[in-house]
């Protein structure tokens, strides 16, 4: 599997800064209807996944919450749970298997860290599912 063919450049992925408010990302992550988006420091190097798990962890241990609270939030405080772990360029299928089993997108880098793109679950599946149904395993 060429990497390249399945990925979904930097350029169509909600993706977010470290710097970004609270509100920021619970407006982008509405808007595109998305669960998880990566985050990325000012260079564009990936930083880890902030989910709606962690936001709402964090909202819960808040004493009030409104959204003028939440545009005075960078995201860079908040606590994440855990991170997706992101693959080099030259990744192979049994890497993107592997990872995808837990996480629903896989962040790409290229060789100085810098975000590039993700593969999401369904294309690695797709990819699969061809070779299958062509008699290849």
């Amino acid at each position: 599997m060429n990497l390249l063919f399945h990925l979904i450049p930097k350029e169509k992925v909600a993706f977010v800064e470290e710097t970004n408010t609270l509100r920021q990302v619970m407006e982008k992550m509405e808007h595109h209807r998305y669960t998880a988006v990566p985050i990325l420091d000012k260079k564009g190097k990936y930083v880890g996944v902030l989910r709606e798990g962690d936001i709402l962890w964090y909202i819960k241990d808040l004493k009030e919450f409104n959204l003028m609270v939440a545009e005075k939030i960078v995201i860079n405080k908040l606590p994440r749970v855990k991170d997706h772990k992101s693959v080099p360029i030259s990744a192979n299928l049994d890497q993107l298997i592997e990872l995808s089993i837990q996480q629903n997108f896989i962040p790409v880098v290229d060789d100085r860290e810098t975000f590039i793109g993700i593969v999401t679950r369904k294309a690695i599946i797709s990819h699969l599912s061809k070779g299958y149904n062509n008699g290849k395993k």
